[in-house]
């Protein structure tokens, strides 16, 4: 049976995680996967939608409506580059620099929660070995 699996324990393991996620992300005027194109803005503000598509490895939809949602929000602002004016830059503002503490916090809090349990090796070789694993395309069929 597929619920035998390791792969179905993992699955149902990261759909409760990012249920969790979303849920304490609500408050802070935050849908699942915006702060993954935030946290980006975080280590470099002012990128391009090209990077944040490259960065993110996600489709260019993806990137342009979290875009939109965040800039409704005033997480973000968009404007042309001063060099490059057919280049658009993404910045955050005010509001979306002060979500970072509180996200991080978030994700750490989760991050315990699922370790909880396990001893510091443990830990150690769980991070290991999802680290380690390559992502791999499916074979043709």
């Amino acid at each position: 049976m597929l619920d035998e699996t390791l792969s179905y324990a993992l699955i149902s393991l990261v759909k409760r995680q990012r249920n969790q996620l979303a849920a304490a992300l609500v408050p802070l005027g935050l849908h699942a996967g915006q702060e993954m194109l935030l946290n980006q803005l975080w280590r470099e503000d002012g990128l391009t939608q090209s990077e944040l598509i490259a960065r993110l490895g996600v489709e260019p939809p993806t990137v342009t409506k979290t875009l939109q949602r965040l800039e409704r929000a005033g997480f973000v602002h968009r404007s042309p580059d001063p060099d490059r004016p057919r280049l658009i830059r993404v910045h955050l503002t005010e509001a979306g620099k002060a979500l970072r503490d509180p996200v991080e916090r978030i994700w750490h809090e989760l991050d315990e929660d699922l370790q909880r349990g396990l001893d510091a090796t443990e830990r150690d070789v769980l991070s290991r070995l999802i680290r380690a694993r390559p992502a791999r395309r499916r074979p043709d069929r």
